[in-house]
């Protein structure tokens, strides 16, 4: 299989890509010898592979439960501000021009 500069033209259009037509010719080059590289893995038998071996066991995962995650501390010790269970930080200096509504 070849890639034509029609080939890249429509994958461009399909990916609303604008490619100039004197920069086609690198794209078809380009594209050719990554085809041409999977031609050549297909060559290489893999009959003998087992699937076990290419996967090992890892680490046990825990349960995925959902719910919150208790902090260790509570927020008092850590936060200077809070109300109704939100964190109140410093207004950013950017954001003085934004009023006290914002």
């Amino acid at each position: 299989m070849s890639v034509t500069p029609d080939d890249v033209r429509h994958v461009a259009t399909l990916a609303r890509l604008s490619i100039p037509e004197g920069e086609l010719a690198p794209y078809v080059e380009q594209l050719n010898a990554i085809l041409g590289h999977m031609e050549a893995l297909q060559q290489v038998p893999s009959s003998g592979a087992a699937a076990a071996d290419a996967v090992r066991p890892g680490m046990a995962l825990r349960a995925d439960v959902a719910g919150a995650v208790p902090l260790t501390r509570p927020p008092a010790e850590f936060a200077p501000e809070m109300r109704e269970g939100f964190f109140l930080v410093p207004r950013l200096a950017t954001h003085e021009d934004a009023g006290e509504g914002a």
